[in-house]
């Protein structure tokens, strides 16, 4: 019996790869011409939104997402979600109807199809070079300037399967005080269980988002960053807390 779980993880991987290729296939034209202006990255968005429903509804996921309050389609925030998993982009895209760009790892360029797309509108940072995480605050600065959100994962990578919920970096909080716009919590409840990087697991199942109350940042200095950071990372904490009651 066991080794027919293992033969439906193995192909259950395989078909996640499937479907991330499939819609950038078929949509490539549509994606090329969407990044050929970041003024018509909005488009790109809708392509991206439509591309994460696909996979996420093909892998058997039931996703919902809870707000305790509604981002506004006309301003911009900074998002913030615990990383567990390959599908917190998807279900981040799903959750959030704001365009926005992810601050991601340069790594996730070198995937076939998906990199090529994720280097052209995605902020890549190299963690390990403090050069590139200064540039990450100038590019991000245009993309605010220019009405679109950003969304970073604050624990700065994936944590090892028994870390409920990593320390968070400052880089996300130090960028939305400087530009004084607030910050969303949104707890992931479900993706470590349904899609974790442990190669022999996950499932068809619910896929919970919760999005929180924001986090302003008016009037708060960089002085205020730690305590920001906390604020956030104990609202996804104590939350995570709940669901894993």
């Amino acid at each position: 019996m066991r080794i027919f779980k293992y033969i439906f993880w193995i192909l259950y991987r395989i078909w996640f790869y499937i479907l991330v290729a499939l819609p950038i296939l078929v949509l490539f034209p549509l994606l090329l011409v969407s990044i050929l202006k970041e003024s018509w990255y909005p488009f790109f968005f809708k392509l991206a939104r439509f591309w994460a429903k696909f996979i996420l509804i093909g892998m058997g996921f039931i996703y919902k997402t809870e707000r305790e309050q509604t981002p506004d389609v006309k301003k911009s925030y900074m998002f913030i979600a615990n990383h567990t998993s390959m599908t917190d982009i998807m279900l981040m895209l799903v959750s959030v109807k704001n365009p926005f760009v992810f601050v991601g790892k340069k790594e996730l360029a070198k995937i076939p199809l998906f990199g090529f797309f994720y280097k052209r509108t995605c902020i890549l940072v190299d963690r390990s070079s403090p050069k590139s995480r200064q540039a990450v605050f100038l590019r991000a600065q245009k993309r605010l300037k220019a009405g679109v959100s950003i969304c970073i994962f604050p624990e700065g990578g994936v944590p090892e399967e028994h870390i409920l919920l990593d320390e968070f970096k400052d880089g996300a909080f130090r960028l939305a005080i400087n530009h004084q716009i607030p910050i969303v919590p949104i707890t992931f409840a479900d993706n470590k269980k349904r899609f974790s990087y442990t190669f022999f697991s996950g499932g068809p199942g619910k896929m919970r988002a919760k999005i929180h109350k924001f986090l302003s940042t008016k009037g708060l200095s960089i002085n205020d960053t730690k305590i920001l950071n906390d604020r956030a990372r104990s609202i996804i904490l104590e939350e995570l807390k709940v669901f894993n009651k």
